[in-house]
């Protein structure tokens, strides 16, 4: 009974199992003013700072990369006993990153604050696991994990709404947005940092062989499962836009609808796949997504409006798969990884998650000049290789 009654908790219940009001409050602010520069991210940088595209967005992925080399000293920092002061950490850099980015003006300068921001949001995703993993466990926990991702999604949508409305007045609203992002970062950095939250003090050097054998095949099997994130922001664009020549309102509107359909169905659903081992639930969403890619692929091929309509008809069963695959992957790892060694296990699933999705653009963008056989087809095979690998991953007696 007391696992059916933790299922059914509703959203406030999973909001406070999962930091309490203070650490939503930071997670709303955050999100928001996250929402208002990360989209027009490279455009500051071209507009603001007069930079060429290509180097805004070498450095933009200098940063991601940067972020990358930092996760295993996060890692060790959560094992240590750290968790508040671990999420807090990767708000302020980020505000030491708003604050190069005001003050700068050139290459150098545009870089060292895209390292920064790199820095902050790669860390924060597994040190915001390690803090709801310390408060909360078992199946409840996976549905704070879904509430705080929607909590998240609603407050990145907002903020990049009230953005774009906001943009077309030029480089003083994206000075504006910028500013008014750093003082959210900060705000939300202090309200992590208020809570001080540890966890009893761990040795400090432990003994991975053993406790984490099986996280190498996750790692590799999540590199194509991490590609799917892109294939909303990346892939379909370019697909409406040169194979369909349609409008691109038809992508800002399955972008919405995505977003939409996240925070409305993402707590319910999760809460309803408890009754099945996550590892499965992980395979299952990797034949959901290769589905719908080839969904996309014949939808694309009918052409013009009626073939983008279809293409937004697939987008829901990829919103599914997306669903299904966020909802399992980290709470997986977490419930597979003995507690001591929690931190180093969700950055590596970070780092890999991190590393797909800093290539796709690339690998993506190079399939589709290919052609769309080549892109939708490698999407859904090596997706489906990945969904076969976790299912003969052995995992943890927890990770039921």
């Amino acid at each position: 009974m007391t696992k059916q009654r933790d299922e059914r908790l509703g959203w406030a219940a999973l909001l406070h199992a999962g930091g309490g009001p203070r650490y939503t409050l930071a997670l709303v602010i955050d999100s928001v003013g996250g929402g208002l520069l990360r989209p027009f991210l490279l455009l500051y940088g071209i507009v603001v700072l007069h930079l060429s595209a290509g180097v805004a967005g070498l450095a933009l992925s200098g940063g991601l990369l940067a972020g990358l080399v930092v996760l295993p000293l996060a890692g060790r920092w959560i094992d240590r006993g750290a968790r508040s002061a671990v999420v807090a950490a990767t708000l302020l850099v980020r505000v030491a990153g708003v604050g190069v980015l005001l003050a700068g003006d050139g290459e150098a300068d545009f870089l060292a604050a895209s390292v920064l921001l790199g820095l902050g949001s790669q860390a924060w995703p597994a040190a915001h696991a390690a803090l709801v993993a310390a408060l909360t466990t078992g199946r409840r926990r996976d549905a704070a994990l879904a509430a705080g991702r929607s909590v998240r999604n609603a407050g990145l949508g907002a903020g990049a709404l009230i953005a774009t409305v906001a943009v077309t007045g030029g480089d003083g609203v994206l000075r504006t947005l910028a500013a008014l992002t750093g003082l959210g970062f900060l705000v939300s950095g202090l309200l992590v940092a208020s809570m001080r939250l540890r966890m009893p003090d761990r040795p400090a050097v432990v003994s991975e062989r053993g406790g984490m054998g099986y996280l190498t095949g996750l790692l590799w099997a999540n590199l194509p499962f991490a590609l799917c994130f892109s294939v909303l922001e990346v892939a379909l664009p370019a697909v409406m836009v040169t194979r369909l020549d349609v409008s691109p309102v038809w992508s800002a509107g399955m972008f919405v609808g995505n977003t939409v359909l996240v925070i409305a169905v993402q707590v319910p659903l999760v809460v309803w796949l408890g009754r099945w081992h996550r590892r499965s639930v992980l395979a299952a969403s990797g034949v959901v997504l290769a589905g719908s890619y080839l969904g996309f692929w014949a939808a694309a091929g009918v052409g013009g409006d009626v073939g983008a309509a279809l293409v937004a008809v697939v987008c829901v069963f990829y919103t599914a798969g997306e669903i299904l695959y966020t909802g399992s992957g980290t709470a997986l790892v977490i419930a597979s990884t003995p507690q001591r060694l929690a931190g180093r296990a969700l950055v590596r699933w970070q780092l890999s998650t991190g590393l797909g999705m800093a290539v796709a653009p690339a690998i993506l963008t190079g399939l589709l000049a290919v052609g769309p056989s080549a892109l939708w087809l490698m999407l859904a095979l090596t997706t489906l290789a990945g969904a076969a690998v976790v299912l003969r991953t052995p995992t943890g007696a927890g990770a039921g």
